[in-house]
């Protein structure tokens, strides 16, 4: 009976491998082209098509993108804002989900509805409002504003309270007959036992900011203080942020985005365990 089922079951599953195929063949497809034609040399990266192999392999890009262009300053101020902003972020938002889980809490569900509501307005109605803001508190060219955009998120804490919610609220209240504090729970108990929703929200954060544009072309004017994105933007586009007396090669460009490509593929698997626990706890949470 079983074999029958899965004979009748075999063209369904070839075409959904198939379909599965193409789908990563999508994907994969236009980064290895990057990939390739960043590890060509100058002439042979101006040749036309889709490249699956470099014909004249050379890191000529990489080392005119991260030497002549100094890429590495924008790079560098990437990785500060993000690991910064990341950690903080995770931090409040961890807090704040910890708060909301407490049922004695006054004005609990007004405030769990006015956190959804702030997930319902889109970024693009209140990037005038902010940027009035940093400047009134001088934080136009500066790190801090790039640090600060977007330091919490609904989504994050509201994540983060049903992972919370997982936890026996019974060690909680045993842990407190015991004489200990909120801060000491919070940290001792509760964070230990969420480390997949900590994950989760981590890497989610973690390629947001990695990838951010926006706070880049509205509060930095200072080419110093370029984000990655911004200096990789004005890479590809050829702007006046770069020398008008180095022509841009393919490959130059693509060894940028490739180098924006590499924190993302390394950090991944270190998370991945923790980021589909994750996933499944909050799929599966009532």
């Amino acid at each position: 009976m079983n074999k029958s089922l899965n004979g009748r079951d075999l063209p369904f599953h070839l075409v959904n491998s198939l379909f599965l195929l193409l789908l990563v063949a999508t994907m994969i497809l236009p980064i290895w082209n990057t990939f390739v034609i960043s590890i060509s040399s100058n002439i042979s990266s101006m040749h036309g098509g889709i490249r699956l192999w470099p014909s004249e392999p050379s890191l000529e890009g990489y080392r005119t993108v991260w030497q002549r262009i100094e890429l590495w300053r924008p790079f560098a101020l990437n990785v500060l804002v993000t690991l910064v902003g990341t950690f903080v972020h995770v931090l409040l938002c961890a807090m704040a989900g910890y708060v909301l889980l407490h049922k004695g809490l006054p004005g609990r569900k007004l405030i769990t509805s006015f956190i959804l509501l702030t997930m319902m307005v889109p970024n693009e109605a209140v990037m005038i409002p902010l940027y009035v803001v940093n400047k009134e508190l001088g934080l136009l060219n500066s790190i801090n504003a790039l640090i600060l955009y977007s330091l919490v998120s609904g989504f994050s804490i509201l994540l983060m309270r049903n992972f919370f919610g997982a936890v026996s609220y019974e060690m909680a209240e045993s842990a407190k007959i015991d004489g200990a504090g909120e801060f000491r729970i919070f940290s001792t108990m509760y964070v230990p036992l969420a480390k997949p929703g900590l994950a989760t929200v981590a890497l989610f954060e973690f390629v947001s900011r990695w990838n951010q544009l926006t706070p880049g072309l509205l509060y930095i004017t200072d080419q110093k203080m370029f984000t990655l994105q911004v200096a990789l933007r004005s890479l590809v586009i050829q702007s006046d942020s770069t020398s008008s007396n180095l022509f841009m090669t393919p490959n130059v460009r693509m060894a940028g985005v490739m180098l924006a490509l590499i924190p993302l593929v390394a950090i991944y698997p270190f998370v991945q365990k923790y980021f589909v626990t994750g996933l499944m706890v909050g799929a599966t949470k009532e």
